[in-house]
């Protein structure tokens, strides 16, 4: 049996200022082209089973023009694949904050063989697949979680929940949407079920053999960046896509990329410090044009470290707006030297960084007796380091 994992869809996301000669967002019409070609994708596979694993889109009330182009397109997977169920979830995004509210995803139960789980837990059973499906969206799983075991006698289990996972994501878990409590890794019980499909978190991610984060099909998420790094580490920088699933006796677990309709580009970053404002003109320059076919309608950022204020200034900004006429979206991201504290007798001190007061504050509390003080200020320093290297643009 063959299940095709989607996830974190985001329709309706919308992002910067271009527009399409429609008067459609362009990154919305980017989510909207991504989520097509994967279904394409999907119905060329004929999979058994297609699951949604929450945030199909990115706000509880998506504009009209999401709404009726999701129900077109699931209408034609509906056509594509007749006799495979659809299971669709509600995630963080989709989910109302009150039962009063409603929830769209209601709408494509009038879809044949459409079943949407918005809010409750509930176990889905499809007879003529053997097959047990547990579907646990945003709102159960952060509220009375259930416990996650299989129910009944069907010959295969497969579980979909929408939330994070504790301690198991590879990169920095702030910089992604939060999603209330984590679930402990034990709580899946992987162990008992043949597939667990994951959504929430935006990077296609193995967390288990039998346990998968899909990713998201665009970027989506407030910090692209972190993204970036967290697929590079596992090894599909700038790919998103979908899982297809084949269980038998051996699991396999396949990443289908989709064909994005732009790249997201984070250079390499630039150290200002003692730098001239023409010679950082011309390292910006460089990072620019060796862009492998170009910077036109793409995503950018250039970091630069540690540039004073006065040194900003004369930087050639009239190329920086031509940078940002070409692209879709071209950040140049200076950031200050970290301000240096001085104190003299009867003048004023600058004001106390953040470092310092963390610092003040940790050299000074009770700790219990097991704990290693300089260890702890350490750690400290190590988290302020690493958010003051990876803040996301404002």
């Amino acid at each position: 049996m063959r299940i095709a994992h989607l996830a974190d869809v985001h329709l309706g996301f919308r992002q910067y200022h271009r527009q399409t000669p429609q008067g459609i967002n362009q990154r919305e019409a980017d989510v909207a082209q991504a989520f097509r070609r994967a279904l394409d994708d999907v119905i060329a596979a004929r999979p058994d089973l297609v699951v949604v694993a929450g945030d199909l889109f990115h706000s509880v009330r998506p504009v009209n023009a999401a709404i009726l182009d999701s129900f077109n397109q699931f209408r034609r997977l509906r056509e594509g694949l007749p006799e495979a169920p659809i299971v669709l979830i509600g995630g963080n995004h989709d989910t109302p904050r009150s039962v009063e509210t409603g929830t769209i995803l209601k709408l494509f139960e009038a879809l044949p063989g459409v079943v949407a789980v918005p809010q409750e837990p509930r176990y889905l059973r499809f007879e003529q697949l053997d097959l047990s499906v547990f579907c646990v969206p945003y709102a159960a799983a952060v509220s009375a979680r259930p416990r996650l075991v299989p129910s009944g006698d069907a010959g295969r289990n497969v579980l979909v929940v929408h939330g994070r996972l504790a301690g198991l994501l590879p990169g920095d878990e702030w910089w992604y949407d939060h999603a209330g409590p984590p679930i402990e890794p034990g709580e899946l019980n992987p162990e008992r079920w043949d597939y667990v499909a994951l959504g929430h978190y935006h990077v296609a991610h193995r967390v288990r053999e039998n346990a998968w984060y899909a990713g998201a099909l665009e970027y989506v998420s407030p910090n692209p960046w972190g993204e970036l790094r967290d697929e590079e580490r596992d090894g599909r920088c700038g790919q998103k896509g979908w899982l297809l699933v084949e269980l038998g006796a051996r699991l396999r677990v396949e990443f289908r990329p989709v064909a994005l309709a732009r790249r997201v580009i984070d250079l390499e970053p630039i150290e200002g410090a003692g730098v001239p404002a023409e010679r950082l003109d011309a390292l910006v320059c460089e990072r620019v044009t060796a862009i492998p076919g170009g910077i036109d309608e793409q995503v950018v950022r250039q970091l630069v470290w540690n540039v004073p204020r006065y040194v900003a200034r004369d930087l050639d900004h009239a190329r920086v707006r031509e940078f940002k006429a070409r692209a879709l979206h071209y950040h140049l991201d200076i950031r200050r030297p970290p301000p240096r504290r001085e104190v003299g007798v009867g003048g004023p001190g600058s004001r106390r960084s953040l470092a310092d007061i963390v610092e003040d504050v940790l050299s000074r509390r009770p700790l219990e007796a097991q704990l290693d003080r300089q260890r702890l200020l350490a750690l400290a320093r190590s988290y302020l380091e690493r958010v003051e290297r990876e803040a996301p643009e404002p």
